[in-house]
Parts: C-alpha cells; sequence; structure tokens
C-alpha cells in the first residue's frame, strides 16, 4: 500500500496536528512513521486540499464520528467503520480494512497472532505484497479445523500473510477439539505445542475475528449442533460469541461450557496482554460477541461495519 496516497493516513495526520494539538514528534511515534516522513504527510494534505481553515475529510472518513464515538464508549485506541453491505461482500470490505490497518503499523520486527475465520483470511490475501516485512513472524493462534475449512484455518491464514509480506510464519500442529479436558491439558503441555503458544504470548499485534451467539458460530455448525440443541450451557443467555474459539459470556469473560474445556486456542487472559489487539467484525449476528469482546478488553482496536457500529452505540 502506497501509504502517502490513502486518504485515511492524510486526514488522521492532519487531524492530529491541526485539530488535537499534536506535535510532529508525537505524531510520528502513534502512527510508527519517521518525522520527515509526517512532515511530509502534513505537506500532500494540504497540497490535495484535505487541509483548509478547516479538515475536509467526509469523503475519507465518512464514519468518523461514529468512530471517535466508539472510541470514547468503549475506551479503544482506534476504531476503523466501513460501509455497510450484505454479507459476503461484507466480510470482503472488513477484511480489505484490516489488511490496510495491519500493513500500516506492523514493524519489521513484530510478531503477530492470528486467529481464524472468512474475515481475517480475507486480510491476509488481500495485504499488500508492496509492504515487504522479511522479520514479521505470523503465529497462530488456534488449532485447526480439518481440510473442509483448511482455507480459512489459522496455519493457512498465517502463511498467506507471510507470503504477501514476504514474512515467516510458525505451524500449530494441533486439531482445534479433542475428546476431553484430559486430553488437552496432556496435549498442550506438549513442547510442539507449548512453544507456538509462546511465542504467541510475545506478540506485538493480535489480529483476531470475532463470532456470534452459538446459533450463528461455524463452530456450532461444525462440531456442535447436536450439543446446542440439547444443551443449556451452549443458550444465548450463557454464550454471547466466541474469539479465538473460546466462547465467552455476556461480560466477556471465557464462558463455563464443554467445548471450552477441550478447544486447542490461546488463553483469552494471556491476548488480553499482547499491546494491540485487533478485532475485526461485523454484521448484526456479530453485536453480541463484539459488545462482550470489548466489554472484557478483550481487544482494544475495532474494525467493523457502520450499522455494527452504531448498533454498539444504542445500549
Amino acid at each position: 500500500m502506497g501509504l502517502s496516497d490513502d486518504k485515511r493516513v492524510l486526514v488522521e495526520i492532519a487531524s492530529l496536528y491541526y485539530e488535537q494539538g499534536n506535535t510532529q514528534e508525537e505524531i510520528a511515534q502513534k502512527m510508527n512513521f519517521s518525522r520527515s516522513l509526517v512532515s511530509k504527510f502534513l505537506a500532500k494534505a494540504r497540497k490535495d486540499g484535505i487541509i483548509e481553515f478547516t479538515i475536509n475529510d467526509d469523503s475519507a472518513r465518512p464514519y468518523r464520528g461514529v468512530e471517535e464515538q466508539l472510541k470514547k464508549k468503549y475506551r479503544l485506541e482506534e476504531v476503523v467503520c466501513v460501509e455497510s453491505t450484505d454479507r459476503g461482500l461484507q466480510v470482503k470490505i472488513l477484511g480489505i480494512a484490516a489488511a490496510k490497518y495491519l500493513s500500516r503499523i506492523v514493524k519489521s520486527d513484530h510478531i503477530v497472532g492470528v486467529s481464524a475465520g472468512t474475515t481475517v483470511h480475507e486480510a491476509a490475501i488481500n495485504f499488500s505484497k508492496q509492504h515487504q516485512l522479511p522479520n514479521v513472524k505470523f503465529v497462530p493462534l488456534v488449532g485447526g479445523m480439518g481440510m473442509e475449512h483448511i482455507t480459512i484455518q489459522s496455519n493457512r491464514v498465517c502463511e498467506l500473510f507471510a507470503s504477501q509480506s514476504g514474512g515467516r510464519s510458525v505451524e500449530l500442529h494441533a486439531p482445534i477439539t479433542l475428546d476431553d479436558k484430559e486430553a488437552k491439558e496432556i496435549l498442550i503441555r506438549q513442547s510442539f505445542i507449548k512453544n507456538v503458544f509462546d511465542e504467541a504470548e510475545a506478540a506485538d499485534i493480535a489480529l483476531v475475528g470475532i463470532g456470534g451467539t452459538p446459533i450463528y458460530s461455524t463452530l456450532t455448525s461444525a462440531y456442535l449442533s447436536d450439543q446446542v440443541k440439547v444443551g443449556s450451557e451452549y443458550s444465548q443467555d450463557k454464550i454471547a460469541g466466541d474469539i479465538c474459539y473460546n466462547f465467552i459470556d455476556h461480560h466477556g469473560n471465557l464462558a463455563k461450557c464443554d467445548w471450552n474445556d477441550r478447544v486447542v486456542a490461546f488463553d483469552l487472559n494471556k491476548l488480553k496482554e499482547i499491546p494491540r489487539r485487533i478485532g475485526v467484525s461485523g454484521g448484526k449476528e456479530k453485536i453480541s460477541g463484539i459488545r462482550s469482546a470489548l466489554a472484557g478488553r478483550l481487544i482494544n482496536i475495532l474494525i467493523t461495519d457502520e450499522k455494527t457500529g452504531r448498533e454498539l452505540l444504542n445500549d
């Protein structure tokens, strides 16, 4: 991605400088740019007419008002809202936005933890090949869901990111779920599993999808459909959604259910220790999951669509 051509970045820098009173040095630290590059961007913003007596950002950030309200309400570092559209196209638009955002903040020596799913997969596909980062490492945060879902599982998504960026990826050789809690406890103590999750703990950035309630979740359709029908532990009252394939309650805590005892996925308490945690998700069926992830501080950066963003502002 050519950063100088990205109006969102120009508008953000102009706003920080002219509206919020940040110095160029402060902006450089916040945006992970050099001070000289910030100066060049301000000059380009003036040349392109973004800066006059006010900042004309309606075309570049049409949902800025929603973004700022969400930042304030949920104490987020940053929010990116995109156009709301039909489900199929929405996933692609959200993925592109996540790819652009990640390319802006990732540094050459970063470790990036990555979950699974269609939206995160779209982010990997759309990560610009022009943004080469040979020392970046992508680490999976969840086990695999088998051949049926191979294109969107965490290992594959990490491979795609590494291919697009010129970086490296790590593989987690484990299924998404095991037969019982005891089997999981034995497996995660094995060095070939533990070493991957240890690397994930050192991540600078996490990019994760957020799922909705069990009736909408890909987990339930693939593994839990019968249990959801008969099991009260998977009711919408008890489970709001999932993140890194861990079911969470409406407070953003790990839900008490058999699935969470057996799932091979990154620990949510350790997820909260990763400095930048990007949640990318949108759509009516995902609102309860997103809201819960925000309540539990599981993410501190949100990429969503405008309608979902407005719904999150309504309590």
